[in-house]
């Protein structure tokens, strides 16, 4: 009897790459995972604590009705991006149904909860993370907005989108957008302390992590350690943008 062939794909080649100091995973083999008090949501973490990080960052899937089932306060802060469908997020006594482009803030200590009450499925990016206080600054507040109503900086043929804002010592990460024309790079090799987590939202490039250069494209997640030397340089007919995590504005700790 003829055994049929193996199938193309059998023996597992990707892009993956996990190493101490960064990890670049395409979204193909990232695996779902359910939550205890979420209705209808599937999330797929791209970094976590585990990994080494000192945040997490998932892929928020919400059917249509899913969602929380109560409100929701972890002691850690949250940040909501929404890729597609619509999100009715709460976090203290606001409240917002977020569209594409659009973010939500919640802060560490407030309640949150989210929903989806439409009728498409919600695809939103979800950070989360625990606060570092700092004595005699007042803890950030609740903020929602738009990637378009947000400061925006032009230099060379990049640009950058500041979400939550810069230099705001309350705040001890920021979410920013960055944006590159076709062929533009970033203007030198970044060695820096801040922790980085960065997911393509459109377009391609190479990214350099460390001494090697990585292919990466629209839906692939990045994340770099401290001092982990890094560029971006934009490939592709199309201009590249990706979402950017980044701690800031506190001191080391020993």
């Amino acid at each position: 009897m003829n055994k049929p062939p193996i199938p193309p794909g059998i023996i597992g080649h990707n892009r993956a790459n996990l190493t101490p100091h960064y990890a670049i995973f395409p979204p193909a083999g990232i695996m779902d995972s359910l939550l205890p008090g979420l209705k209808d949501c599937i999330l797929r973490f791209m970094t976590s604590p585990r990994m080494g990080a000192q945040f997490a960052e998932a892929m928020l899937l919400v059917a249509p009705g899913g969602g929380c089932d109560a409100a929701r306060d972890d002691g850690l802060q949250h940040f909501f991006y929404v890729l597609s469908g619509e999100l009715e997020v709460t976090t203290g006594r606001k409240k917002e149904v977020l569209e594409v482009g659009m973010f939500a803030y919640a802060p560490a200590g407030a309640k949150y909860s989210f929903t989806n009450r439409g009728t498409a499925p919600v695809r939103a990016l979800w950070v989360k993370r625990p606060y570092t206080a700092v004595k005699g600054i007042d803890a950030p507040k609740p903020k929602f907005g738009h990637r378009d109503a947000a400061r925006r900086e032009d230099v060379d043929g990049r640009w950058r989108y500041w979400l939550l804002g810069t230099a705001d010592m309350s705040m001890d990460f920021e979410m920013n957008i960055m944006g590159f024309g076709p062929g533009t790079h970033f203007h030198c090799v970044e060695t820096h302390i801040m922790e980085h987590g960065l997911y393509m939202l459109q377009g391609q490039g190479l990214q350099l992590l460390g001494t090697d250069w990585h292919e990466i494209w629209e839906g692939d997640f990045i994340w770099m350690g401290p001092y982990v030397p890094q560029q971006f340089y934009a490939t592709g007919w199309g201009g590249a943008e990706y979402l950017l995590y980044k701690d800031v504005n506190r001191d080391v700790a020993f």
